[in-house]
């Protein structure tokens, strides 16, 4: 969902990773949910991507 939003909204992962303030490989980990991340974090890449609740929402019960 993470990976997806950002290329539609064109940005590449080092942009988003500075903007966010976090490391190029941490936003890798995040796309590739290969590390737990905190509520604050995804709530901070959400409102920078302006994704969807809806999206979010169907997303959450996917998995």
């Amino acid at each position: 969902m993470i990976k997806e939003n950002r290329i539609k909204n064109n940005y590449t992962q080092e942009q988003l990773s500075e903007i966010l303030g976090m490391s190029t490989r941490q936003l890798q980990r995040i796309e590739k949910n290969e590390s737990e991340t905190r509520i604050k974090t995804l709530k901070k890449i959400i409102d920078v991507l302006k994704i969807p609740d809806k999206e979010i929402i169907e997303y959450i019960h996917k998995m």
